[in-house]
């Protein structure tokens, strides 16, 4: 199976958000190429919200492009199989925590959102990672910080999206 057609798939089986659901549904459909950057008319990417629930914390990194605590995510690669692999890829890669697991259930959130040319819109597709106990971060080149934030400090320093994100994860808990 693609990553095209598992994206598919994995967006049929999401129950939530049925109109921007389509949309992304209507995207792939017109854009067979629309998993990978290369999509002017916008793309898919994959990011999951770190979570240390036993600590009632989410870690978020401090994006080096646009200067924002946001969860860990970015463009689907070619050796993704699926867009869990993609979201769980780019959360080791940008938290530098080995053993992140997905919550179950596949998707917690869909969050559409414009960017700056070539490109006009990321499609993102957002996952939870449930962190292991003890879990060490290690910040990466695409980020300026990376920090653990208690629940109630979320709102105060990141967007409505992250905020949803968190509060969408921890329903699902």
């Amino acid at each position: 199976m693609s990553l095209y057609e598992d994206a598919v798939l994995t967006l049929k089986a999401y129950e939530d958000q049925p109109e921007l659901r389509r949309t992304y549904l209507d995207h792939l459909s017109a854009h067979p190429d629309g998993m990978w950057k290369a999509c002017q008319a916008g793309h898919l990417t994959a990011s999951a919200l770190v979570i240390a629930p036993e600590r009632g914390q989410v870690l978020l990194t401090l994006h080096r492009k646009l200067n924002m605590w946001l969860q860990m995510g970015g463009h689907c690669e070619p050796q993704d199989v699926s867009l869990t692999a993609a979201a769980l890829r780019e959360a080791a890669e940008e938290s530098g925590v080995s053993g992140l697991t997905l919550l179950p259930g596949g998707p917690v959130r869909l969050d559409r959102h414009p960017i700056p040319s070539p490109c006009n819109w990321h499609l993102d597709v957002q996952y939870a990672a449930l962190a292991p106990a003890g879990a060490v971060e290690a910040i990466s080149d695409e980020s300026l910080d990376l920090r653990w934030f208690g629940y109630d400090e979320v709102a105060e320093v990141a967007d409505d999206s992250v905020v949803r994100l968190m509060e969408a994860t921890r329903a699902r808990l």
